[in-house]
């Protein structure tokens, strides 16, 4: 799904600078000598604890503090007190400058931007208010047990999205209730139900999914939080902020006893580049195009367009951005099948928009959906392949029985199975009870993507009181989720050109990718990785939504 961005706004405060109760600093370009420094041990990563303090920083252009060579001394004695990944608030605070002017100029350079809210035309006219993307200024630290662990499901996932989509009947029965109550939900089922009625076949299927995660603190278990079926955004964004923090630990890791080896490779966006390159090799007409189906105003088009770039000049595709609404106008249905829009043939649909209601403001836009899934166009996602990663279908499948359904290895049923965090449906009047009598221990999700819709602490009492008192059916709009508490861990935060430092929480998505045609299995991959990263006080997640920042992964033991 895609993402807004805006940040949540809680931090602590601390400075670079004192120059009053709001404590500054600005970037001056001043170099750091950093030959002379003593490097610490690669193994003092490895014990975490925190020994930060509370710390606020943003950028003044009134004064700038330049490092001199001289100062190797106190670096010295700095570097020796940073013993691991959790000391990183004790970095000192001009190392930390010239660090984070480093990577705001890598940034830029490297298209790691997106639309600067504050410029209104910034979401529509590329190249006009340009910042850049929010990021945490060094990797998270992440188990490699449990990296290994998310990679190994991908394949699994892929697999059970695919076999879950061709069965009809356990879809529309599964979101029978939430149709009578989630309008947005009900469309889709009804542009799902026409496929059935006229037995529409996706010979060609197309999946470029998103499992996210949450390493469970207490457990120590590895927990999915959701699995994302439509608009799984970026790929190529996931790949620029491992390659810059691979760059910054290259540059400073001596300094700061760090290996930049212990950043995984990430090339999510090559990859799903390379994936819709194969489904349009799949529909077999070189004259067709790739078509990327996206929201009328973005400020996160540059992930979008570094993959039109990529399919251009890699792979000599052309392809196509349109609106929903473009496409109700500029589109029209062959006697073959075949979807042209304005005037060219569709090979592949790639979804980038239609995840949300918003996407569908008349019924021009829902028009538009219909005729693209009545097409034989490669659909990613088809309408069945989106209700899959709906949250009521997540809920279904973790019940009792139901993944024997439709996976036969056992193992790959236990593996799955480890990794689902407690899911209930409002039917579970024990549950509810519970949910009542201790809030903070659940979530409350609609069948809702892009973040910003989810239900936590008090309000999910206030909720489910209101639902019993009215007795009504609205009930089946939300499902029930245990709350995974994740590690805390102190993290460097850049939004604006401006950072602080505060305690954060992460949230690892694998990327994955599923090509099919008919019998054949012709990708089932993993494709990469997106981590984001929020304050630790902060509900809700996603980047796009505006609590997150983008991020990569650090290995440990």
């Amino acid at each position: 799904m895609e993402l807004k961005f805006d940040m949540g706004s809680a931090h602590s405060s601390c400075s670079l600078v004192t120059t009053s109760s709001t404590k500054h600093f600005c970037f001056s370009q001043s170099s750091i000598c950093v030959s002379k420094l003593h490097p610490t041990s690669q193994n003092q990563i490895r014990s975490i604890k925190f020994t930060s303090h509370p710390f606020h920083c943003c950028c003044s252009s009134s004064q700038h503090l330049p490092l001199r060579c001289n100062q190797v001394g106190e670096f010295e004695s700095q570097v020796k007190s940073l013993k691991t990944m959790a000391d990183i608030h004790g970095i000192d605070q001009e190392l930390l400058k010239k660090m984070v002017y480093d990577a705001l100029v890598w940034s830029s350079l490297h298209g790691l931007v997106v639309g600067d809210k504050s410029v209104k035309r910034s979401g529509k006219v590329p190249g006009v208010g340009l910042v850049h993307a929010p990021i945490a200024l060094l990797p998270g630290l992440f188990p490699e047990t449990h990296w290994k662990q998310a990679c190994e499901l991908v394949s699994i996932f892929n697999e059970l999205v695919d076999r879950v989509s061709l069965d009809g009947k356990f879809l529309q029965e599964s979101l029978s209730r939430t149709k009578k109550v989630d309008a947005f939900t009900s469309r889709l089922l009804d542009i799902h139900s026409k496929m059935l009625q006229i037995d529409k076949k996706e010979e060609i299927r197309l999946g470029l999914h998103r499992s996210d995660y949450m390493l469970d603190e207490k457990t120590k278990l590895l927990l999915q939080v959701e699995l994302n079926t439509i608009s799984c955004s970026f790929a190529e964004f996931s790949h620029l902020v491992s390659q810059l923090h691979s760059d910054l630990l290259g540059q400073y890791g001596e300094v700061l006893g760090l290996d930049s080896r212990m950043i995984p490779e990430n090339h999510a966006g090559n990859q799903y580049a390379e994936v819709l390159v194969k489904a349009w090799t799949e529909y077999n007409n070189p004259s067709a195009v790739i078509m990327i189906v996206v929201q009328a105003e973005e400020r996160n088009m540059y992930d979008q367009h570094c993959l039109s770039v990529n399919l251009r000049k890699r792979h000599y595709i052309k392809t196509l951005r349109k609106t929903l609404a473009e496409i109700d106008r500029e589109g029209e249905l062959q006697s073959d099948g075949t979807l042209l829009v304005d005037g060219q043939a569709v090979a592949v649909v790639y979804y980038r928009a239609g995840y949300t209601p918003t996407d569908y403001p008349s019924e021009l836009e829902w028009k538009a959906r219909l005729l693209m899934e009545q097409s034989s166009a490669v659909k990613c996602p088809s309408i069945s392949y989106h209700l899959v990663g709906t949250k009521k279908i997540q809920q279904e499948l973790a019940q009792p029985n139901v993944l024997e359904r439709f996976l036969d290895n056992k193992e790959d049923i236990a593996k799955i199975r480890k990794c689902f965090a407690g899911l209930w449906s409002l039917d579970d009047k024990d549950i509810v009870k519970k949910a009542i009598e201790a809030p903070d221990l659940f979530v409350m999700k609609p069948q809702r993507e892009g973040g910003g819709n989810n239900i936590y602490g008090d309000d999910v009492r206030k909720t489910l009181v209101r639902l019993q008192k009215e007795g009504n059916v609205e009930d089946a709009a939300y499902i029930l989720m245990q709350r995974i508490f994740p590690s805390v861990y102190p993290t460097i935060f850049v939004r604006d050109g401006i950072c602080h430092k505060d305690h954060a929480i992460s949230e690892l998505g694998i990327f994955g990718a599923y090509l099919r045609n008919k019998d054949k299995v012709i990708v089932n991959d993993q494709c990469g990785y997106l981590m984001t990263t929020k304050v630790s006080s902060s509900n809700e997640g996603g980047v796009a939504a505006g609590f997150a920042v983008l991020d990569s992964i650090y290995l440990t033991n």
